[in-house]
Formats: structure tokens, C-alpha cells, sequence
């Protein structure tokens, strides 16, 4: 790798990370933040890695260097995580996360001395919640995005509760999951090192599955069972912070409870509210106008700013308040419910339910398309895209309504995509 030099090393990296459907605009302060995780020649060597879960010989392939050197570098890289490795059918595969979910977290996911987390964090800040075009492209951009809002289980009625599917429910992810690991809050450290932290618990940031299995493996995170992580969980609901995971049904990855203040997610859906940049639950509140108070408390508990306090228009105390929500920017989270003293805001299920990706790999094909980046998924400049995982990704596509189908083809300008679309949509008929 000697003939990369230094600025080429993360600026190939960085085209590496944009080839993802989570990216990273490129900036002085992206190739700060890439020099502190990565040495030049790791940034180098990542950067000629698949999209595409891989194994120490392909990466040896493709590094030109032999299998115990290559699994060397992989295994220090997993030390880190910066990869990911999974036990998958009795062999080990790596993949590279995203910035976000991914590898930014886990920098900050547990306390360490190889970097300098103070001077990490406040370039995190400043590329993350002050420059904004990291947050405003991972947020905003396309209609599937990265996380989804869980409701606040405690305010569910027994008629609500019969409309809750499972995969909606934080505390069954937590029952289901294969393996749980607990790490601290990348947001509140992050937010800690520049003096900006609130008092909300920082040991409380959830993976599950294979994700977390990598993460505790490495030491990244703490393994607890599933009695540990209810308990978390009900702090959490403590604590009024958003359940946020990952927007698909299956082996959810991960859940982050989030405070208004520190966490992205929100200050993303705050910012940016109209742009839908988190997935709602499928609950709206209903709020008892006739009834309310005006105490405030459901405006003060509310993450986003949904809930505002307008005139009671009432003609013998012009000074009265409301409670006032935007149904727009509502995560439907159900915080300001619980908030409520006197009862008098009420869940209920929204006209029209809001649709979950099945798993990561819908998530992602969606994601590109809409992204315009589909190409990169299926055709990986890399390396090919084994028959399997080729296959997977088109069965993805095929089930798109046709609308996204016809920009899937458009982006892959592939006559042979075109010609299964076309076969899946006769037979269909």
C-alpha cells in the first residue's frame, strides 16, 4: 500500500463510506475524525473493502497479502471495531459498518486510552451537530431512513395493546434477542466531553444479535440477560427518554434511549421535523381539549417539539392555555401521555399505518434507491456480489411497487434487472 499517500488513503476511504447508502460528506473535519480512528495504511486497506460481509481469504485476496497477516489486521480492526465480525454457519465473516449506526458509536461506546475521546468528541461535535450536513444527509434524505421511534409501552391501554405488534415493542426485541450487550451512550459522552451532558443514564445504549456477540466479544460492550435489560428498559421509561432502534422488523441491531438534548436522533427530528427524518410509531395523542389544564407538562416531557401550549380561547380568561400538537413532526412516542397528571391525553392509532422494512437488507436496497446509489450495493466495484447475496438483493427489489422498481433499473441501467422486474410483475398478474 505504499503508493497511496496520505490524503489518498482517507480520500478513498471516504468514497468507500459514500458508496453505503449511510455515508459521510466529505470535509475537513470528516478527514480529521478518519485520522484519529485509522492509521494511514488501515485507511488504505479498508477502503479496498467489499460492501458485502466478507471472510479473512477474501480480504487476503483482495489485499494481495497472505491469510495470517490479513487475519491480523482484521482481528485489530475488530479490536476497535471499526469491522464487525459475526460467526456465521461456522466460519467468521467481517463487514464495515456505517458511520452511523456503526463504527462513530463504537468509538465512544466504552472508555479507552489509544485515542484521545475529548478531542474526538468535540470533532464530532462540531461535524455532527454544528456543521450539520452529516446529520441533514443521513436524516433526511429519501423516504426510508435509518431508525424508527418504539412506543412508550406504559401509556398502552388494553385496546391499544391489541395493535401493537411485536416487532413495535422495545421490551420483546429485548425477549427475542440472541444475544444483548449494554455499552455507554455514544451521545452523552460525546456530549459529556464538551460540556453539554444531562443527567440522563450513559450505561444504558442496547445491541442485540450478532452485532452485540461482536461488540461483547472484543469488549466493546457488556453481555447482561434479558431480567438486566427489562430493568434498563424501565429506567429508560424513568428517565423519559425515546426508545429509538433500527427501522426494520427482523434482528433488530440495536435501540438507543434518547434524551432530547444530547441524542441525534432527536435533535435530527427537531431540526429537521418536516423532512420526516425519524420513522413515527403507528400511535398519534389525542389530546382532551375541553379538559386540559394548560400545566405544561406534556410540552416540557416532549422530545421533538411537537406539543406546544396555544390560547384556550376562552373569553372569561384570555390568559389560559391549551396543550397544542403538531401532528407533523409527532414522533408518536406517547411520553407526553404519561406526562399528563390529570389523564387527559390519550393514544390512538394513526389513519394509516407506517410501514417497517422487513429486515437490513430491505432497509439498505431502499435506502440506495432512493438514494440513487443502488449500484453500489449490487454491483460492488470490489468485488462481484456472490449468486446469493445477488439474489437476495433483487428479491428485495422485485417486491418494490412498481414506482421503485422503475428507479431501481434506471439507476443499476441494467436490461437484465429490467427483464426480472418485468417476468416477477407477469407472473404476479
Amino acid at each position: 500500500m505504499a503508493h497511496i499517500t496520505l490524503k489518498n488513503s482517507y480520500t478513498l476511504l471516504a468514497e468507500r463510506l459514500n458508496r453505503f447508502p449511510q455515508g459521510a460528506p466529505v470535509s475537513d473535519l470528516l478527514f480529521q475524525i478518519l485520522g484519529m480512528l485509522f492509521s494511514e495504511k488501515e485507511a488504505g486497506l479498508v477502503s479496498l473493502l467489499p460492501i458485502k460481509p466478507f471472510t479473512v481469504k477474501k480480504a487476503s485476496q483482495i489485499w494481495k497479502k497472505n491469510l495470517a497477516d490479513s487475519q491480523k489486521i482484521l482481528d485489530t480492526l475488530a479490536d476497535r471495531a471499526i469491522l464487525v465480525d459475526i460467526e456465521q454457519n461456522g466460519r467468521t465473516v467481517y463487514t464495515l459498518p456505517p458511520p452511523m449506526a456503526g463504527f462513530f458509536e463504537f468509538s465512544l461506546m466504552r472508555v479507552r486510552r489509544d485515542i484521545d475521546q475529548k478531542v474526538l468528541s468535540e470533532l464530532f461535535y462540531q461535524y455532527l451537530n454544528v456543521e450539520e450536513d452529516f446529520i441533514r444527509d443521513l436524516f433526511t434524505r429519501g423516504e426510508t431512513q435509518l431508525g424508527r421511534t418504539f412506543i412508550h409501552e406504559p401509556v398502552l391501554s388494553e385496546e391499544n395493546a391489541l395493535h401493537v405488534l411485536d416487532y413495535e415493542r422495545a421490551s420483546e426485541i429485548i425477549k427475542t434477542a440472541s444475544h444483548i450487550a449494554i455499552g455507554t451512550c455514544y451521545c452523552r459522552h460525546k456530549m459529556l466531553h464538551v460540556n453539554r451532558a444531562c443527567d440522563a443514564p450513559t450505561d444504558i445504549c442496547m445491541t442485540f444479535n450478532n452485532s452485540a456477540a461482536s461488540l461483547i466479544r472484543h469488549g466493546i460492550t457488556r453481555e447482561v440477560d434479558v431480567s438486566e435489560c427489562l430493568d434498563l428498559l424501565q429506567m429508560a421509561y424513568d428517565f423519559n427518554l425515546v426508545q429509538f432502534g433500527e427501522n426494520v422488523r427482523e434482528n433488530v441491531k440495536f435501540i438507543c434511549n434518547c434524551c432530547s438534548c444530547c441524542c441525534e436522533a432527536m435533535i435530527a427530528a427537531r431540526r429537521f421535523g418536516l423532512m420526516h427524518p425519524v420513522h413515527t410509531t403507528n400511535f398519534i395523542p389525542e389530546i382532551n381539549e375541553n379538559d386540559c389544564t394548560g400545566c405544561g407538562k406534556c410540552v416540557a416531557v416532549c422530545p421533538v417539539e411537537a406539543m406546544t401550549l396555544v390560547s384556550a380561547n376562552d373569553p372569561k380568561n384570555p390568559n389560559k392555555k391549551k396543550a397544542g400538537l403538531n401532528t407533523e413532526i409527532c414522533l408518536g412516542c406517547g411520553l407526553c401521555a404519561r406526562a399528563c397528571p390529570d389523564n387527559h391525553i390519550q393514544i390512538k392509532s394513526r389513519p394509516q399505518r407506517v410501514i417497517t422494512p422487513l429486515n437490513t437488507t430491505h432497509r439498505s436496497v431502499l435506502m440506495a434507491i432512493e438514494r440513487g446509489n443502488l449500484q453500489d450495493l449490487i454491483f460492488d466495484n470490489r468485488v462481484l456480489f456472490s449468486h446469493r447475496a445477488l439474489a437476495a438483493l433483487l428479491g428485495v427489489i422485485l417486491r418494490l411497487p412498481p414506482v421503485k422498481q422503475v428507479l431501481a433499473s434506471r439507476q443499476v441501467k441494467s436490461r437484465y434487472l429490467e427483464i426480472l422486474v418485468k417476468r416477477y410483475n407477469r407472473r404476479s398478474k
